[in-house]
């Protein structure tokens, strides 16, 4: 039986970015390590800082090659020259998003702990189900997402799966037979050097 290639890293931005930092801080990152795609998740929903934070790392991202998905601003996505959009609402609007992106663009689809709802978000369209977080936390409700809904879904189901939110080494280490991206965010910005700590996850991958 083959060895299942080591999932890819997916980045979440925080909630708040000082766009004078930040944008170097990513882009140190993503020369460390190989990253697959960038979500910008900003808390904000004024869209002139939305633009500008777009527009930064979009310089940053797209200079390396990586994808750049905004969340949940369906309508920002084309006008920002975005690779596409990561739904927090779960199965509901992932049909819309895809009529009004098309084919080629990215739309992923957050289910919290249902297996249900990933369904349901595979089943409409979208390129990736993310589920978390994956351990008891204070995000949310404090429910969460079971490593047995990972292991079932990487057996049963095409739709590829990201693991997010209240990731550690011992989690990552746990997961990676079963997810194909670990949505990583403040487990490094956190951090004095997120480079270093993103290093430390992976290795503990295996």
């Amino acid at each position: 039986m083959d060895t299942p290639e080591k999932p890819q890293i997916y980045l979440i931005t925080p909630p708040e970015i000082e766009l004078g930092t930040f944008p170097a801080r990513l882009a140190t990152v993503l020369d460390a390590h190989p990253v697959a795609c960038v979500r910008l998740a900003l808390s904000t929903r004024d869209e002139d800082r939305l633009a500008r934070a777009a527009d930064a790392l979009r310089d940053v991202t797209h200079a390396r090659d990586v994808a750049l998905v905004i969340s949940d601003h369906l309508l920002m996505v084309e006008r920002l020259g975005l690779d596409g959009v990561h739904l927090n609402d779960a199965a509901r609007t992932v049909r819309h998003a895809r009529k009004e992106l098309g084919e080629d663009a990215i739309v992923g689809s957050f289910c919290g702990p249902s297996k249900h709802e990933g369904m349901a978000a595979g089943e409409a369209g979208a390129d990736y189900v993310s589920f978390g977080p994956v351990q008891p936390s204070a995000l949310g409700d404090g429910s969460h997402a079971e490593t047995d809904l990972f292991q079932w879904w990487s057996e049963v189901i095409e739709v590829p799966v990201v693991a997010e939110g209240a990731l550690d080494a011992n989690m990552m280490r746990q997961l990676a037979p079963y997810t194909d991206f670990f949505g990583i965010g403040d487990e490094i910005w956190a951090a004095d050097d997120p480079a270093a700590a993103l290093g430390t996850l992976i290795a503990a991958m295996g």
